[in-house]
């Protein structure tokens, strides 16, 4: 089973088990990791924004246009992030890292 590293907005990092197919925001929701996910993986909001390390994100497919739209209304975009909704556990990414970000914003 792939393990996921969320890092906390207060840097507490926060190492997981995770079955393959599911997203990244499921994987924090089951974990009690602090993450809102507001439309539940609908792709109508930035709630389950995250940061990939550098290191793992040419790992990851690329994202959708509609998700690149919705990142551009994300507070603390960087050129790392994703939504967790968006980003599917595969062994591929085993040892990802991801980092919350200080900020969220709802845009619905």
């Amino acid at each position: 089973m792939p393990k996921i590293t969320f890092v906390e907005t207060d840097g507490n990092r926060r190492v997981v088990d995770a079955s393959i197919g599911t997203s990244l925001l499921d994987v924090a929701l089951a974990n009690d990791i602090d993450i809102e996910g507001a439309c539940e993986g609908c792709l109508s909001c930035t709630t389950c924004h995250v940061i990939v390390e550098e290191e793992f994100f040419d790992l990851l497919p690329a994202a959708s246009e509609e998700e690149e739209d919705m990142l551009d209304l994300a507070a603390g975009l960087t050129a790392t992030s994703r939504l967790g909704c968006q980003v599917k556990v595969s062994e591929e990414i085993d040892g990802l890292v991801v980092r919350l970000p200080a900020a969220m914003v709802d845009v619905r």
